[in-house]
């Protein structure tokens, strides 16, 4: 994803009779070609492919960070989550609750790569190249869009944690919203907005950092490699903020979780009161539970994700190019959700086969 600058098209060598028309480029161009339903379709399909693949990793760090106080003696590293779920439970068992995960994902991935395109487009004023915009329209793509995932992020973990009394996401919705009441969906919230703002800042700032810096390495083969570019940075950035805000994590997990399956109990919902908690129980060391398979998460998460988000936008952009060209009324089939699916592959082929074009071996792609 290559942002147009302004340095291609100096203000000041622009006639003022096409200041008008200069602007509304500006607006196309921010939005690459895009419809504003295209981008959320994009955000929709990278989100569901990501939490999808990754979603063992995911229920790997929830039974980490839940693990019950009369426990503390028994091993909690990720080679002993992963061996006793697989023992007692079976590989079913790593995706448990992973119907909650796509009732949410889909929805707030949407909401997440919208408005961080239109708050992109407004706090970058022409300048493609200002972190500080990309931060900000970092924190306020997730401050919306986790008010959207919350609910049923709170029933995916509930439905991960061992021996869950929930049969599945129904029952879990039912009996949490007849028990507890609509608050216990959103218990989090505010913890889940203070550990996503910082998380999505240092997210953001660092994919466009990264993506910029491994595009300028080889500018002549970029057009080539933009999977490869979209992938690394995106790995880049997601290791590093999850790290960072793994101690945030253990606290929202914590409150989602509490009173089921032996978990603990809060009195409130406050940041510092589950932390002290936290720490009081497992020390300081408590609040880092998870961080492995955390960073394992959204490392290649973050890969997968801006990997197919850009893809999918190429996918749009190359039919919006091709229905301006013939004009004539096309309907859309109802499974045209797949195709940025199968652009993607076709990407990644054509990256291989470009880097291993003598190799015989790449003869399958």
């Amino acid at each position: 994803m290559a942002d147009a600058s302004p340095k291609f098209r100096p203000p000041e060598l622009l006639p003022q009779a096409a200041e008008a028309a200069s602007e509304e480029a500006e607006i196309d161009v921010s939005h690459e070609g895009l419809e504003f339903w295209q981008i959320m379709i994009a955000g929709s399909i990278a989100g569901v492919i990501e939490h999808t693949a990754m979603f063992p990793v995911d229920t790997l760090k929830t039974r980490m960070q839940t693990r019950c106080s009369t426990l503390r003696s028994a091993p909690d590293g990720l080679r002993h989550a992963l061996t006793s779920i697989l023992r007692l439970e079976g590989p079913l068992g790593l995706y448990r609750g992973i119907g909650a995960m796509g009732l949410g994902a889909a929805p707030a991935h949407a909401v997440y790569f919208s408005v961080y395109e239109m708050a992109k487009k407004y706090l970058s004023r022409g300048n493609p190249n200002n972190p500080a915009a990309h931060a900000a329209s970092g924190v306020l793509a997730t401050v919306a869009s986790d008010a959207v995932f919350t609910p049923m992020d709170t029933v995916k973990q509930r439905l991960q944690l061992k021996n869950s009394p929930y049969k599945g996401v129904s029952d879990c919705v039912a009996r949490v919203f007849r028990e507890e009441g609509y608050r216990a969906f959103y218990a989090s919230y505010k913890t889940t907005v203070v550990m996503n703002a910082p998380f999505t800042a240092v997210h953001f700032a660092t994919y466009e950092a990264s993506k910029r810096a491994l595009m300028e390495l080889s500018p002549d083969n970029s057009g080539d490699e933009r999977l490869f570019v979209h992938a690394t940075a995106g790995a880049a950035a997601g290791a590093l903020a999850a790290v960072v805000t793994t101690p945030l994590d253990v606290v929202k997990t914590q409150l989602q979780c509490q009173g089921v399956c032996g978990c603990e109990r809060f009195s409130s919902s406050s940041i510092m009161g589950v932390a002290g908690a936290v720490i009081k129980r497992d020390g300081f060391r408590g609040l880092m539970r998870g961080w492995k398979p955390r960073m394992l998460f959204h490392a290649p998460a973050a890969a997968i994700c801006w990997s197919s988000y850009e893809a999918s936008k190429s996918f749009f952009q190359r039919f919006n190019e091709r229905k301006n060209t013939h004009p004539e009324p096309e309907v859309i089939p109802p499974c045209f959700l797949i195709f940025p699916i199968l652009f993607l592959k076709q990407e990644c082929s054509a990256v291989l086969k470009n880097k291993y074009r003598n190799n015989d071996a790449m003869i399958f792609l």
